[in-house]
């Protein structure tokens, strides 16, 4: 039998995946979910704390999964720079083949982005993850400076949200291709392509070069 608090997560997730977290009321979220508003307060206080709640239950496990793939990368590298590919794949598998098996999560997900909640949602909550991927990406890049390493990984992250958002066939009705959907397959060709751009000399050196 599911109890309170998760009929309450799921019926947020669902609301604020389809109608976006400013939209939902917390009445809207107690009548999906079958229960009371002071369910609700006893649970979680606020939407706000609902709302990180609810990130914590779907990122929680991704977290942990990254920073065990980082722990066992670092440790085989013995203290020298960690491949690049290996970080990639570390920090984009998780959140990939998780969104792929729960398509409300990428809705989710997309809702945040475009609701501007993001950088809050980051600092409260993945500010951990981010800071060790970026150390280890600095060891790994020591040609980037800490602004142009940061810049990057705002690239890498839309191309990330994009591919965790949109669906393949939006991609085929623009290109005429029909680009891989497995999971695995996707993972693998985005880390080919943000491994090339990562690598790419900074555009400072290529300027002088010129």
């Amino acid at each position: 039998m599911i109890d309170t608090r998760q009929k309450i997560l799921d019926a947020a997730e669902r609301l604020f995946g389809e109608q976006g977290y400013g939209a939902t009321s917390l009445r809207h979220i107690i009548a999906e979910a079958g229960v009371n508003l002071a369910a609700i307060h006893y649970h979680f206080g606020t939407k706000e704390d609902l709302l990180d709640q609810l990130i914590m239950r779907k990122g929680g496990p991704v977290n942990a999964e990254r920073l065990a793939l980082l722990d066992a990368l670092e440790a085989k590298a013995r203290g020298k720079a960690v491949p690049l590919e290996g970080l990639l794949e570390a920090f984009l598998g998780p959140p990939m083949m998780r969104v792929r098996k729960n398509p409300e999560l990428a809705r989710l997900m997309g809702r945040m982005y475009g609701e501007g909640l993001m950088p809050r949602i980051v600092e409260r909550h993945f500010q951990t993850v981010v800071t060790r991927f970026f150390a280890a990406l600095a060891r790994t890049l020591p040609h980037l400076t800490p602004g142009e390493l940061a810049l990057r990984l705002q690239f890498m992250a839309g191309s990330m949200a994009h591919i965790l958002m949109c669906r393949a066939p939006d991609a085929k009705a623009l290109t005429g291709a029909s680009p891989p959907t497995k999971p695995q397959h996707v993972l693998r060709e985005l880390v080919a392509f943000l491994s090339g751009g990562l690598r790419a000399p900074a555009a400072r050196k290529a300027r002088h070069e010129d």
